[in-house]
């Protein structure tokens, strides 16, 4: 229909894109998002399933509310999803209920309309489900308070995999359920402001005058009272503001560095801790990643920054292929991890890793740590940070390679204990450990 945008579902090129209508959006929204749960089921990252959505901000906006919250909630939405089927169904069409069931639960007020939506949607997978989407959604609005009542597990109850809540459990008997609810919130946005171009009170101030409310949690640091749009934040575009959690922002403080030095950025994609030790401290900067893609967009922020670095797309536990010999006096390594710690703004990642990854992915950290050291200049600093709270590939990859390398100083961080940051509603989950070369 003309006047309205086209969404594409898949980058198969023998699938008819679908042309959207004002009544079709919650209909094509709920057909969208199924398809891209099910691709995160199958292990695809929840990011990469929507990176073919091609439509209008309104309905790009509906399909990824979806997607999120179903994930985030999935552990009890597979078990009321199992109540309510008497037998298997085709994955495609078991991820387009869940969809449908996370919109009537977050909607309950427009529940006809999201059954009405739902069937329409499961007509266009599989046109012999129709009645059977009508019967499970209507079911379950009949008996919503029963069926959640029979929901008893702590999967259902939490919304992660059993695994992951025992290891959280076991690594922070105090607080593990305050961890898991974390991580099920919407994420918060915040701000780190150029400190070279302007201060975070004179920036709050820009935001009060377009109406914008805004709060200092950090000396740079900015928490909007509620998410925006890129691009109505003004000055972006021009460099003086990022949008970096307040954790991530404790990173390039952390290191401490000093204009001049020989500073090394070891997984710096997609550049928002390069930017923000830029804007410290005028130094020589040498930015590694192994990804090609993800290097690209450390030149991409760094350019609306308007600072330099030397860029290398380079595997930085393989110095062979990139070091010039020259150490260097502070060296960043913000590590490969389950990224356990920031959840909340990707969901896909709790049903995505598997127990096992922990130990791979610490061999991964070792590595690197150990490679990365012998470029470290005497009297230098290495900061080591992961998005994780796993203590598997925090604090126990730590004291291995403190017990592998006796002469390593770890010294105090303010304001962390243990060097963790655990996710609350105001940031994600951190771990950070500097260590010292005498």
């Amino acid at each position: 229909m003309r006047g309205f945008p086209t969404l594409r579902l898949s980058s198969d090129p023998r699938r008819r894109p679908l042309t959207l209508s004002r009544s079709a959006n919650l209909e094509l929204a709920l057909y969208a998002a199924g398809e891209a749960i099910a691709a995160v089921r199958a292990g695809r990252s929840l990011s990469d399933a929507l990176a073919g959505l091609e439509a209008g901000a309104s309905v790009s906006a509906a399909v990824r509310d979806l997607a999120y919250g179903t994930l985030r909630n999935l552990g009890l939405l597979d078990a009321l999803l199992a109540q309510l089927l008497h037998k298997p169904v085709k994955p495609a069409l078991h991820a387009l209920l869940l969809a449908a069931l996370y919109q009537v639960r977050a909607r309950p007020q427009a529940s006809h309309t999201t059954v009405d939506q739902a069937v329409r949607a499961v007509a266009r997978l599989e046109p012999a489900a129709k009645g059977l989407a009508n019967a499970v959604l209507r079911n379950y609005l009949r008996q919503a308070d029963a069926l959640v009542a029979r929901c008893d597990s702590e999967v259902a109850h939490y919304s992660y995999p059993q695994w992951w809540i025992e290891r959280v459990r076991a690594a922070w008997p105090r607080r593990w359920e305050s961890v898991l609810n974390a991580g099920n919130l919407h994420p918060p946005m915040t701000l780190r402001v150029n400190r070279r171009r302007l201060t975070a009170a004179q920036y709050l101030a820009r935001l009060a005058e377009r109406g914008l409310a805004g709060e200092l949690i950090g000396e740079q640091a900015i928490l909007l009272e509620r998410p925006l749009p890129i691009e109505s934040l003004p000055g972006f575009s021009a460099g003086e503001i990022s949008v970096q959690d307040a954790g991530a922002q404790l990173a390039a403080p952390f290191l401490d560095v000093r204009p001049g030095m020989r500073v090394l950025d070891a997984c710096a994609a997609p550049g928002g801790k390069t930017g923000h030790i830029l804007e410290l401290a005028d130094c020589a900067l040498t930015a590694l990643d192994s990804d090609p893609a993800r290097v690209l967009r450390i030149g991409d922020n760094l350019a609306r920054l308007g600072f330099r670095a030397r860029v290398l797309c380079a595997d930085c536990a393989a110095p062979a292929g990139w070091s010039d010999g020259a150490p260097f006096e502070r060296i960043l390594l913000d590590a490969p991890c389950t990224a356990s710690g920031v959840v909340k703004r990707h969901p896909d990642i709790k049903w995505l890793r598997r127990e096992s990854d922990l130990a791979q992915l610490a061999a991964t950290q070792g590595r690197m740590l150990d490679a990365l050291w012998q470029q470290l200049a005497p009297g230098g600093k290495l900061l080591y940070a992961t998005c994780s709270v796993f203590p598997q590939e925090n604090a126990h990859t730590i004291d291995s390679f403190l017990a592998r390398r006796n002469e390593a100083r770890r010294l105090p961080l303010a304001g962390l204990e243990g060097g963790q940051l655990l996710p609350d509603a105001r940031h994600d989950g951190f771990f950070y450990a500097l260590l010292e070369k005498p």
